[in-house]
């Protein structure tokens, strides 16, 4: 059966074609950008609507204790998957209190004049204001109360949802409230930049020994399409997958919380994975996300169109970005880099993970293998694209916004891969797509095609 959901007349809010610096050979260096900067990281100050005479101040929609300090769940980032995430916490039978962190003044003034967060699905609008709203600056308030953030303290429960490239600049700049009982939890696209060896790396230089954070990792298979500034179309319900990525053995336990939150949440349909789940399903989901989301993004048409019967061109394309991706996952899969992946967790005890609900198994290498094959990456391409078919990618929604994308985070991941790996890996068609998304082209298939099989 044939889809018929091309958008290609739709336009973008900024012009078709501009200039932008390469993501993919930035991405290359985020640790050492990170990294380089020697001093201590900053005060910050929690300003909130009170502080622009706005009204109601922060947290005061329950009493301060110990006991909500450590249910509290700070949310940064306010995009689709914030909003999806806030609502269906705040909506859970013992919902914990929940304080949204925005990047912007000027959001704190549109959230007062806003519904809240909103979400439509299956036709029925939710619309959830019970949260808490901070803006976290270098400078003081200069009306109003001051408070630090977590009040000097540290923070507990802190979900990362903004776009992948800000995801570990925003943490580094949070360090000072981080420490070994705090939880880090991530639900941007693309691969966690923690994974060894990068995050062994990052940990032993911003953290003294044993004191680091525990760091999750969230695949998220929900399509979520923006409405507005806080409202979103949850378009096709699906699941949620966390797990570890890094592990601090000696306060792995306080992890279990926020994994328990987000895993019962109503309609997030979660459930805990092992670290070598959690890697792998992050990989399954950097293919379809390298394929579909530059495709549609070009073609400025909606997912289904990618996979309709006559599009023959389509298949060729997506076969020839499959049979890259492939020789990369499987050159990664046999390299070093990845045995301390594959690995049982010996540093965390079992009845330690029977506790928490950390699952501790492993994959051998020989199924990630046959997992990574090119036809079995075409037939869960294929599968995901029929069930997303009426949705608008993200990156499609980010060029008819005018903002930037996850490019760099997608395909400029295979291409990053394959020069690490250093084993001449061809990567030319996912490197070409990259200089096409960034340029901000639109094109028909037959001239994409031209572009890429040549």
């Amino acid at each position: 059966m044939a889809f018929r959901y091309t958008l290609c007349r739709l336009s973008p809010t900024t012009p078709t074609r501009r200039t932008v610096k390469s993501m993919a050979s930035s991405r290359q260096s985020w640790l050492n950008v990170i990294l380089r900067d020697k001093g201590q990281p900053p005060k910050l100050f929690a300003w909130n609507p009170s502080n622009l005479g706005l009204g109601r101040g922060t947290h005061e929609h329950e009493p301060r204790n110990d006991l909500q300090l450590h249910r509290r769940i700070y949310i940064l980032g306010l995009g689709n998957l914030g909003r999806l995430f806030a609502n269906q916490l705040c909506t859970s039978a013992d919902a914990p209190p929940i304080t949204l962190v925005v990047h912007r003044k000027e959001l704190l003034s549109s959230w007062t004049q806003s519904d809240g967060i909103e979400i439509l699905r299956s036709g029925v609008l939710e619309k959830n204001k019970n949260f808490d709203i901070e803006w976290w600056a270098d400078d003081p308030p200069t009306h109003g109360s001051v408070r630090e953030v977590a009040d000097g303290d540290k923070l507990g429960n802190i979900i990362i949802a903004t776009k992948a490239s800000a995801a570990m600049p925003m943490v580094d700049r949070l360090r000072a409230y981080l420490d070994r009982t705090s939880t880090v939890v991530f639900t941007q696209n693309g691969m966690c930049r923690l994974w060894p060896p990068h995050g062994d790396d990052y940990i032993s230089n911003r953290y003294s020994a044993g004191n680091a954070p525990n760091f999750l990792g969230c695949v998220t298979t929900h399509g979520v399409t923006s409405q507005g500034l806080f409202k979103s179309l949850h378009a096709s319900q699906a699941d949620v997958s966390i797990g570890p990525v890094y592990m601090n053995p000696t306060s792995a336990d306080s992890s279990g919380y926020v994994m328990q939150a987000i895993s019962s949440a109503p309609h997030l349909n979660g459930s805990r994975v092992s670290r070598a789940d959690l890697w792998a399903l992050q990989l399954d989901k950097l293919v379809i996300n390298s394929i579909i989301n530059p495709l549609t993004a070009i073609l400025r048409c909606k997912n289904g169109y990618l996979f309709s019967e006559n599009a023959v061109i389509i298949k060729q394309v997506m076969d020839r970005l499959l049979k890259e991706a492939s020789d990369v996952l499987q050159a990664l899969v046999s390299h070093p880099s990845s045995s301390d992946i594959l690995r049982p967790q010996t540093d965390i005890t079992s009845a330690r993970a029977d506790e928490t609900g950390i699952d501790l198994s492993t994959i051998s290498r020989d199924a990630l293998l046959a997992r990574f094959t090119a036809d079995q990456l075409r037939t869960m391409l294929y599968a995901v694209g029929h069930k997303v078919a009426d949705n608008v990618s993200s990156m499609l929604q980010d060029v008819l916004a005018g903002k930037p994308t996850e490019i760099g985070d997608f395909n400029g991941w295979f291409v990053d891969a394959a020069g690490a790996i250093g084993q001449e890996l061809d990567v030319s068609t996912h490197r070409k797509l990259i200089e096409l998304v960034e340029q901000g082209v639109s094109m028909d298939i037959t001239k994409l095609g031209r572009q890429l099989l040549a």
